[in-house]
């Protein structure tokens, strides 16, 4: 079994009179989570899923009588999908400030939908996390620290991606199927159900060509002209794809830079087998013999780096990629404490890279690395 990072932490985060939100995407473990805290709890509970249209009746009446004889004398409330209720927010509300000593958690797989529910009624009475695909560290963890065991799979990883479920799986046909059905009725399916969204070959259009940008700059308007749609409509599915955890974006840097290039975003999927899924690229398993292996690297390192920090709860600025007019690039920049720090991704470990030029001539205390297969752990770990 997988140890989760919040495993032995959310005793700590689940507190009276206060709701614990849990984000991620569908079928990362968030239920088996809560379950593993359910079976260890002393707490009286109640567990339910927000699909259920009795719960949503009830929590979406906003009716303190109805929801006293819900709650009951338990201690604690847990609703998964909660993003399916009506004006849960306004109900978790109530709830916290009206019965003592409640605690309450509530998960769901898109931050559309939740997040805009639970904003503004929760401020102050709640905590946040996100659980994502299966993370370096906790892979790591599995393998006893052992970096060589953990090596074997890297190969895998950057195919078929983390999910728990591919993880564990030992045959690539079995890890294929899992993807694809993932894609087909999990993912797309939580993206066409926000905001009335119902062109499904679209959204797999605008995704196919995401896929093959990896590392690139997008622009809004070239997109708009392949998909024979306007550009605001490309910005709003993009928003959407990102807040379902089916996508990240990182934006260019250029403070103090007039040569630098800021009017596009780069783009990442939160899982490569994911990606590879929505392409149908699984062919090409030995990564020596793919050629996309360097797409494929970028953004392994990119979200693992993400999981990295959103875990470790240290303090960074926003990140950024740069790319000047002059073709000099930089894949990552972290601003830590004031200090700018660039990484740039390399596959091979043949290839030594100095920084560029522009870079130390302009940010003379900044620090540059190169991230390869020989020191990419201690980065993402």
């Amino acid at each position: 079994m997988i140890k989760r990072f919040y495993d032995n932490k959310i005793e700590n985060l689940i507190a009276p009179n206060k709701v614990l939100v849990v984000f991620g995407p569908r079928r990362v473990g968030k239920t088996t989570l809560l379950e593993s805290f359910i079976n260890r709890t002393k707490l009286k509970f109640r567990y339910d899923n927000g699909g259920n249209l009795d719960i949503q009746d009830v929590l979406s009446s906003r009716r303190l009588s109805l929801i006293t004889e819900y709650v009951g004398d338990n201690e604690l409330l847990i609703i998964d999908e909660a993003q399916k209720i009506p004006y849960i927010g306004e109900a978790l509300k109530l709830i916290v400030d009206s019965f003592d000593n409640i605690r309450v958690v509530v998960t769901g797989s898109s931050s559309f939908d939740l997040l805009g529910q639970v904003g503004e009624p929760l401020v102050g009475r709640r905590n946040v996390i996100t659980l994502y695909p299966i993370a370096a560290k906790e892979l790591l963890e599995l393998y006893g620290s052992n970096k060589f065991d953990f090596n074997q799979h890297l190969e895998d990883l950057l195919v078929f991606g983390s999910y728990p479920e591919v993880i564990i799986s030992r045959y690539s046909s079995e890890k294929i199927e899992i993807l694809k059905d993932l894609v087909n009725s999990y993912l797309l399916k939580d993206i066409l159900s926000l905001d009335n969204i119902k062109d499904s070959r679209f959204i797999r259009d605008l995704l196919m060509l995401l896929a093959y940008q990896i590392g690139n700059e997008v622009s809004f308007s070239e997109l708009a002209g392949e998909l024979s749609v306007n550009v605001k409509t490309i910005q709003r599915y993009l928003d959407l794809l990102e807040k379902t955890f089916v996508i990240y974006h990182l934006s260019g840097y250029s403070k103090n830079l007039r040569t630098a290039i800021t009017s596009k975003n780069k783009y990442y999927f939160f899982d490569n087998g994911v990606r590879n899924a929505i392409i149908d690229q699984f062919n090409n398993v030995k990564l020596r013999d793919n050629k996309d292996v360097g797409r494929l690297w970028e953004n392994y390192l990119m979200m693992e780096r993400m999981k990295n920090r959103s875990y470790s709860k240290e303090f960074y600025g926003a990140s950024y990629f740069l790319r000047t007019y002059n073709q000099e690039e930089i894949d990552l920049i972290e601003d830590k404490d004031g200090i700018l720090h660039g990484f740039e991704f390399k596959w091979s470990e043949k290839k030594r890279q100095r920084a560029p030029y522009i870079w130390k001539s302009t940010y003379a205390n900044s620090t540059y690395k190169v991230i390869n297969r020989k020191n990419y752990l201690s980065f993402i770990t």
